[in-house]
């Protein structure tokens, strides 16, 4: 099971995961996470925290911030906006994260 922990604001989770060893920046591209020690396919990686945070007036003030640890060791952060907004290319990708989120 997943660790649950909710902080006040985006910035606050970040630092946390940090914190704990998520040094790493990924970025969505081409149907792949990409950070500055390689590639990672949906295959290549699990997803051990889920922050989301809901807009209280807007709906585009949503974000979600991911903990994500590659088979070969590597741990990072995600943070998406709108995962509706997402280039196409990286569907296999946001599936993956929305079917994680959906599970806590």
């Amino acid at each position: 099971m997943k660790p649950t922990y909710h902080y006040a604001t985006v910035l606050k989770a970040i630092e946390e995961l940090r914190q704990k060893g998520f040094t790493e920046d990924f970025n969505l591209h081409e149907n792949c996470l990409i950070c500055s020690t390689g590639k990672f396919e949906a295959e290549d990686f699990e997803i051990s925290h889920i922050y989301y945070y809901e807009g209280e007036s807007n709906p585009d003030d949503e974000a979600t911030v991911y903990g994500i640890e590659s088979k070969s060791g590597t741990k990072g952060i995600l943070v998406t906006g709108d995962e509706q907004d997402i280039d196409p290319m990286s569907q296999r990708i946001v599936d993956k994260l929305l079917v994680s989120r959906k599970r806590d």
